[in-house]
């Protein structure tokens, strides 16, 4: 098992990033969090999971400990896998989540892409008293997610899941997109084309 790589930043993806290491390049799946923290062409340190399926062999790439411990939590309930929880990753940093577990506020865990009311629930159910025992800190960079996530304007946000949806996608699929790619400063048409390659690219196996 690979425990973390360090190296240089070669590519920064959508929903993931190549680090060299050794002339290897690693493409590891990751979330808006861990993109938020890493920058092209600097020397980082990224820890990870390696992924493995009956046809297929990934791996998942984290900046912090604190988001791997969070994933491999998220990923233990069942049927929550890879996608959804580096989905939930970027929608809220560790500790955020870790909060939401605690105080039962399945109403905010609901709003991240791919959980819904009945997910939401069996979240606090399963990992409530594990998260109580565990501590995540709230650093400068784990706050980034939450400005990226509070920070877009609401206009916007709703104008490109109406967009989406009025090009055949589902609710689903417009809201998990869109708040998936959504920067601050992004007009409606950028966050509509981003939506439309993460939707391309979220057919890779999961």
């Amino acid at each position: 098992m690979i425990g973390y790589i360090k190296g240089k930043i070669e590519e920064i993806g959508l929903d993931y990033l190549i680090i060299e290491n050794n002339n290897i390049g690693y493409k590891l799946n990751t979330s808006a969090n861990t993109i938020a923290n890493v920058r092209k062409n600097e020397d980082t340190k990224i820890y990870t999971k390696m992924i493995v399926r009956e046809d297929d062999i990934s791996l998942c790439g984290f900046y912090s400990k604190d988001e791997e411990t969070m994933f491999n939590l998220l990923t233990s309930v069942s049927k929550i896998g890879t996608k959804v929880g580096l989905a939930m990753l970027s929608f809220a940093s560790p500790s955020k989540i870790r909060q939401y577990i605690i105080s039962s506020d399945t109403a905010s865990l609901a709003k991240a892409p791919g959980v819904g009311k009945k997910t939401a629930e069996r979240i606090v159910l399963e990992l409530k008293d594990k998260v109580s025992k565990a501590t995540f800190d709230e650093s400068i960079e784990d706050r980034k997610i939450e400005n990226l996530n509070t920070s877009q304007n609401d206009d916007e946000v709703n104008g490109a899941i109406d967009a989406l949806m009025a090009l055949g996608y589902s609710s689903t699929e417009a809201n998990e997109s869109v708040n998936f790619v959504k920067q601050p400063g992004m007009s409606v048409e950028d966050i509509v084309k981003k939506g439309l390659e993460y939707i391309m690219k979220t057919s890779f196996k999961f």
